[in-house]
C-alpha cells in the first residue's frame, strides 16, 4: 500500500489479470464443491479442471440472493453454501429477511480497503463509521477494511446525529463511511448546532444510490466522496476511483453481467444482473446472482487501473429492493398484510431531497381510520427494520401488473 494505488495488481495488463483469474478458478470452483455441501449438490456433475475460461463458467449454473432464505430455512444457518463451520467464524450477522452472512477471521475479509484506499483514506487517518453495527455487516465491513489500511475508526453507528455532530467537533475525523444520505443529515445537524464539520474531507459512501442531488451537496462542503458497491454475502464488488468513471471492479472476484432471469452473459455495454464469483475460502460462493443489474463500461479507467469496469448500481432485477442501506423483500410486505388481514398492497420506494422514503399502498374500501394505519406503519417498521408511511387506496385500483414493490427514483 503506497502511491495512488493499492498494490501492484490494480495495473496488471488486463491480458495477464484474464489469464492469472481464469488459472485460479479451477482450483476454487472444486474448492466450493468440495468444502460446501450445497456446491457439492450444485456441482456434483462438474468437472473442476475444465472450467478454467469465462465461457467454461457461464455453463455453471448461477444461485440466486432471492433464494437464499429460503435455502437458510432449510438447511440452517447458511444453506449449506458455507466451508467453515459457524464455530470457525468471526461474526454472524443477519440481514433482513432474515438472510444469515458469515464472517471469517482474515483481516479484511470484506475486501473494502482497496477501493477505502482510492477513495483517498490513508494510515493514521480517523474516521468516522456510521454503517450500521447491529447484526447488519456493513459496519464490520468497512472498519476491517479502515484497519487494514492502519486507520482509527470511530464506531458511530446510525442515528444519535447530535451526538455524532458532538464526536466530530470534538475527535476532527477527516474520513466518513456510510451511507450518502446519512453524511447529508449528520452535516446538516451540524449547521443546526452550530457545530464545525471541516475537519471532514473525504468520504467512501455506499448502501444506497448516491443520488445527484446528495452529491452535489457534499461536493459543496468540500467534501471528496467515492462510491462503493457490495452486498452482505459478497463484501465490495467494485468502487469509485478519481477518475469518476464507472466502479473499477475487485482484483479477487470474477464479474459477470447476465441477462435478468437467465445465467447467460450480455454483451459488453448492455445492462444486466450481476453475478459475481469470489475467492472466498469461508463462503465460497460461485455464480451468485446478486439481482442488482449494471453494465460494463468500455475501455479503461484513466486512473491507470486496468481491471474492467460497471457502471454501478442500476437498480433491481427483481423486486427486492434497497432502501436506506437495507433490502425489502416482497415476502416482507406480505408478512405485514398478513398480520392485519389485509389482501393487496404496494410498497413505493421514493426520494426526496436525497433521502429515501417508504409509502405502503394498501387496497381497502370504507373511511380512513387513523388507528389502523398506526398500527400498520408500527408493523412495516417490525418487519422491514424501515419507517414507511401507509395510505389506503379504494379497492381495485392499483396496477393488476403483479408488483408488491414500486422504485419509483430517479438515479439519472
Amino acid at each position: 500500500m503506497s502511491g495512488e494505488h493499492f498494490d501492484a495488481l490494480e495495473t496488471r495488463a488486463p491480458a495477464a489479470r484474464e489469464r492469472e483469474l481464469m488459472a485460479r478458478l479451477p482450483a476454487q470452483v472444486g474448492y466450493a464443491r468440495g468444502a460446501s455441501t450445497f456446491f457439492a449438490r450444485l456441482l456434483g456433475g462438474v468437472d473442476p479442471s475444465a472450467v478454467g475460461s469465462r465461457a467454461a463458467l457461464a455453463k455453471l449454473p448461477v444461485t440466486r440472493k432471492a433464494a437464499l432464505m429460503e435455502m437458510q430455512r432449510s438447511s440452517m444457518p447458511f444453506g449449506g453454501l458455507n466451508a467453515t463451520p459457524p464455530s470457525g467464524l468471526a461474526r454472524i450477522f443477519v440481514s433482513p429477511g432474515p438472510i444469515y452472512d458469515p464472517e471469517g477471521r482474515r483481516p479484511d475479509f470484506w475486501r473494502a480497503a482497496r477501493g477505502l484506499w482510492a477513495a483517498g483514506f490513508r494510515p493514521g487517518d480517523v474516521v468516522l463509521n456510521c454503517y450500521s453495527y447491529h447484526l447488519t455487516p456493513a459496519g464490520s465491513m468497512f472498519e476491517t477494511g479502515l484497519h487494514r489500511i492502519g486507520c482509527a475508526v470511530i464506531p458511530g453507528g446510525v442515528g444519535q446525529t447530535e451526538m455524532q455532530a458532538r464526536v466530530i467537533a470534538d475527535l476532527r475525523p477527516v474520513g466518513y463511511v456510510g451511507t450518502p444520505s446519512f453524511l447529508k443529515l449528520i452535516l446538516e445537524k451540524c449547521d443546526e448546532l452550530g457545530v464545525d464539520s471541516s475537519s471532514i474531507r473525504r468520504a467512501c459512501v455506499s448502501g444506497e444510490a448516491f443520488l445527484p442531488p446528495v452529491r452535489a451537496f457534499v461536493k459543496a462542503r468540500g467534501i471528496d466522496a467515492y462510491q462503493a458497491y457490495g452486498t452482505a454475502d459478497l463484501g465490495v464488488i467494485a468502487y469509485e476511483t478519481p477518475a469518476r468513471e464507472g466502479l473499477v471492479v475487485d482484483e479477487e472476484v470474477i464479474l459477470e453481467i447476465v441477462r435478468p432471469g437467465t445465467g447467460d452473459p450480455v454483451a459488453e455495454g448492455e445492462v444486466g444482473e450481476v453475478v459475481v464469483t469470489p475467492f472466498n475460502e469461508d463462503y465460497p460462493l460461485v455464480r451468485f446472482a446478486t439481482g442488482d443489474l449494471s453494465a460494463v463500461l468500455a475501455g479503461q479507467s484513466p486512473c491507470g487501473r486496468t481491471n474492467t469496469r460497471i457502471k454501478g448500481w442500476m437498480g433491481r432485477a427483481d423486486q427486492t429492493t434497497k432502501a436506506r442501506g437495507l433490502f425489502v423483500h416482497p415476502e416482507q410486505v406480505a408478512a405485514v398484510l398478513a398480520r392485519h388481514g389485509l389482501a393487496k398492497a404496494r410498497l413505493v420506494v421514493g426520494n426526496d431531497g436525497g433521502n429515501d422514503t417508504l409509502v405502503l399502498r394498501v387496497e381497502r374500501d370504507g373511511p380512513a381510520d387513523a388507528a389502523l394505519v398506526q398500527s400498520i406503519e408500527a408493523t412495516l417498521k417490525d418487519v422491514t427494520k424501515l419507517r414507511g408511511d401507509v395510505s389506503f387506496v379504494a379497492a381495485g385500483s392499483l396496477p393488476n401488473d403483479g408488483k408488491v414493490i414500486e422504485d419509483v427514483r430517479q438515479y439519472a
